[in-house]
């Protein structure tokens, strides 16, 4: 497991009957590899985990790691209302092959330090997989701190990695500070890469990348090689995409951006609903405008075949 690069937090598609679209949902991982990103992370916040049920949990996960055929690593989300679900969850995702898992806090409670500090020791323990610790303290109201992760890297070999969605990238600058190298740090939100990359991150779970792959890995690559200039060309053409990734209805916004640029549908499953109105024409209008105001350094990435 190589914890680098553009790493897809991969939306989760449905039929017109809202069941897991297994077909779309192994093109798409292999679309993603074959436009450069390094993994797939599969079951996260924006793979609409908390709809799902425990079982199509495993069968996504499955689907994921066949279509990849050992291209790039499957990473499995791993979040639960209870330990013991979660536990579950991070063995049957090593059965079925996955390469690496992403740890979230508890869903709902919000516990202290000793507590929260339980749970993510449980989930490290359940297997040997490289992890890497979500920490999202806006969506989740759970917030690690960089001493917290420095003590848990301290005493879990198998934390690798955390990603880093406090949308501070000072956190990183922290965590560095802290312990160096001793775990990679991933920005979470898509506005705030070219910072986070400068402050020190290697990697990137990211979002638009759904629907546009291949602007996203050259991104991230010019900002990791240092070319500022050209970095920033890219960066403030993408951006008024980019900040859908940071939003309540993010969901939402990124699976309509994907129908827009003809990559899978727009189907959220409820409570969460399809933006309309004025919602649903802000986002044609910013997918129209990126399109048509498209800088010769923004490649397209490849056509998507179902």
């Amino acid at each position: 497991m190589n914890w680098t690069g553009v790493m897809p937090a991969m939306t989760t598609a449905f039929d017109k009957d809202y069941n897991v679209d297994h077909s779309f949902v192994a093109r798409h991982s292999q679309w993603l590899v074959e436009n450069g990103c390094t993994g797939i992370v599969c079951l996260g916040s924006l793979g609409e985990a908390p709809t799902l049920k425990f079982q199509e949990k495993i069968e996504i996960l499955k689907t994921v790691v066949t279509a990849r055929g050992g291209k790039a690593p499957t990473v499995a989300a791993v979040s639960a209302l209870s330990t013991a679900e979660a536990v579950d969850l991070a063995k049957a995702a090593q059965a079925v092959g996955c390469e690496g898992l992403m740890i979230l806090p508890p869903y709902v409670y919000k516990g202290d330090w000793r507590e929260t500090k339980a749970h993510i020791a449980a989930i490290l323990k359940a297997t040997p997989l490289p992890c890497l610790l979500y920490n999202n303290p806006v969506a989740y109201g759970t917030d690690f701190l960089p001493e917290q992760i420095a003590e848990l890297a301290a005493e879990y070999p198998n934390l690798a990695a955390v990603k880093e969605s406090s949308t501070d990238v000072r956190r990183v600058t922290a965590i560095r500070a802290l312990i160096g190298n001793r775990v990679a740090p991933f920005v979470g939100v898509d506005d705030a890469i070219v910072e986070g990359i400068a402050a020190g991150a290697v990697g990137w779970i990211a979002g638009l990348v759904n629907a546009l792959p291949r602007e996203s890995v050259d991104l991230f690559n010019l900002a990791a090689a240092g070319k500022t200039e050209e970095a920033f060309q890219l960066y403030r053409w993408f951006l008024p995409l980019l900040r859908m990734d940071t939003v309540p209805k993010f969901i939402q916004l990124i699976k309509q951006v994907q129908q827009e640029a003809g990559i899978g549908s727009a189907r959220v499953r409820a409570p969460r609903l399809e933006v309309v109105a004025e919602e649903l024409a802000a986002v044609r209008n910013a997918y129209a405008y990126a399109q048509a105001s498209r800088p010769a350094i923004a490649k397209a990435s490849t056509p998507f075949i179902l």
